[in-house]
């Protein structure tokens, strides 16, 4: 939510080493126009993806998301079990006790000061005060968070027209289908030790999720683990994928 396929530039040349990757920017996300009319809750742009995928001709995929993304993956899973061939969800929303009615201050803060700075991102990005400011709630490793990273984020953060309907899509909700997706297909769920987005407390409640689901905890990591430990993220994506193939 607020993000872009940019997040994922630590990752994908690792993983393209290996697959074809694409990397999605939903709807008011990164370079896609907010489509007029569309639904933007978990399940409908799951849906949307899904038939945008089918009409490039691709009829097999695995998947990884972060956050809102990883709801969706989670989604597609449950959903389209034909098409889904494993799940990594990192920091996946969706798995909270009790649902959101309302928006948060802090999120709605975050997203006005990105609004009012992205324009001087890459000065600002520059500066150890600012990258505390945008970064520190989001990783405990904000000081070694790489420059275009950091800048990245904070554009696509500021020009999302995607944020709130997006945002507004999860309120009232949570994932409801842990029993739709198939044991047949692998499920990753990976959690930093320092995410303040999704807290431990009230956010990851594991009974919501797949049952055969492999759940992982990765220390000194926040919000997007894949920022924190790339390595170590490639690694669980590649394993989830392998565990999909017939031995």
């Amino acid at each position: 939510m607020g993000s872009a396929s940019t997040a994922w530039k630590l990752i994908t040349p690792r993983l393209e080493e290996r697959y074809q990757v694409l990397a999605l920017d939903l709807p008011g996300h990164g370079a896609s126009e907010l489509i007029p009319g569309q639904e933007m809750d978990p399940e409908s742009l799951a849906r949307l993806i899904a038939s945008e995928l089918r009409s490039m001709g691709l009829e097999k995929i695995h998947v990884a998301g972060n956050s809102l993304g990883g709801w969706i993956a989670l989604e597609l899973a449950a959903i389209y079990p034909d098409l889904v061939q494993s799940v990594c969800a990192l920091a996946p929303a969706g798995l909270w006790r009790e649902p959101a009615t309302h928006r948060e201050k802090r999120g709605a803060l975050a997203r006005y000061l990105a609004t009012a700075t992205h324009r001087v991102a890459p000065v600002l990005m520059r500066y150890q005060w600012a990258r505390r400011i945008g970064f520190a709630v989001v990783s405990p490793l904000w000081r070694e968070l790489p420059y275009e990273t950091c800048v990245d984020a904070t554009i696509a953060y500021g020009t999302s027209e995607g944020y709130y309907p997006a945002w507004d899509g999860m309120l009232r909700r949570r994932f409801e289908k842990r029993d739709l997706i198939s044991p047949k297909i692998p499920v990753s769920i990976v959690f930093g030790d320092h995410d303040n987005t999704l807290p431990e407390e009230h956010s990851q409640e594991r009974s919501i999720a797949p049952a055969h689901c492999e759940w992982i905890r990765i220390s000194q990591s926040g919000h997007a683990p894949m920022w924190d430990h790339t390595a170590e993220v490639v690694d669980i994506v590649v394993e989830t994928i392998n565990r999909s193939k017939p031995e």
